[in-house]
């Protein structure tokens, strides 16, 4: 049994809503995770950029001797990920490849997907899709408000409804099996979406891929005594905040600097 840590990294909080889901179905594997916070938002970034930001990320984790490596971001899987693939040795998974899994396992038709400006534009979902699923329709739409909202904690005031009901005006009358949250921030405003959407399934990235990993991955059954670490880039920020009430616990922080 290879007891060595996990790791994962996204340009900010978001990324722990898969922390969260990968930590409920592996409560015996220690994680180290990674908050780009000096450089986010990931999504308004050129790809050179988020391929650079990333691949500091994952040299840090490699460093801390992580056995494979989740990118839990939105954008940097639509932007690095093959690069990332073709650089390092290890095993790198990102958010896209199990959730087109899964809605080919559901036989779903109608999807929409919602994400940041730069996975928008890199059409990487919808590619994806379309190479798995026949007859697929896919209906894209950008929120480059809806991350840094959710890095203010802004996910449940008025502002965050009135945003939300703008961006989702694009799927009226398409008759959407299914609804890509495309930003790991965005299962945070789940119950907002959910409001307008109440006949559409909501895709948390993060749940499809904890159950992803259940079922091709051995369970850890020792009890690992190893805390989980999270790190960020920019200790200046609202990360703290807003991971307790992801986490629904007080974390332990720690500053890192990569550059």
């Amino acid at each position: 049994m290879d007891n060595r840590p996990i790791g994962m990294f996204d340009s900010g909080v978001g990324g722990l809503t898969v922390y969260k889901e990968v930590k409920k179905a592996f409560p015996n594997e220690q994680i180290i995770y990674v908050g780009d916070t000096k450089r986010f938002p990931y999504g308004s970034k050129t790809k050179e950029n988020i391929i650079n930001a990333s691949k500091k990320c994952v040299d840090f984790l490699i460093s801390e001797n992580v056995k494979e490596i989740i990118i839990a971001c939105g954008t940097a899987t639509s932007r690095a990920l093959d690069t990332l693939k073709a650089t390092y040795d290890i095993p790198i998974t990102g958010i896209i490849e199990p959730t087109v899994s899964y809605i080919k396992e559901k036989n779903y038709k109608n999807i929409g997907v919602i994400a940041t400006r730069g996975t928008i534009e890199s059409n990487s979902w919808k590619i994806n899709l379309e190479k798995k699923i026949s007859d697929v329709n896919v209906y894209n739409q950008e929120c480059p408000l809806l991350a840094p909202m959710a890095e203010e904690g802004w996910t449940k005031n008025e502002v965050a409804k009135l945003t939300i009901k703008e961006y989702l005006k694009n799927f009226e009358n398409k008759k959407l099996d299914a609804l890509i949250l495309g930003c790991t921030h965005y299962p945070l405003f789940e119950a907002i979406i959910k409001q307008y959407l109440p006949d559409v399934e909501i895709i948390n990235t993060g749940k499809v891929i904890a159950n992803k990993m259940e079922q091709s991955k051995e369970k850890t059954k020792e009890n690992i005594t190893k805390e989980d670490k999270i790190f960020i880039t920019d200790t200046q920020c609202n990360f703290e905040a807003v991971a307790k009430k992801i986490l629904e616990k007080d974390i332990k922080i720690e500053g890192i600097d990569l550059g």
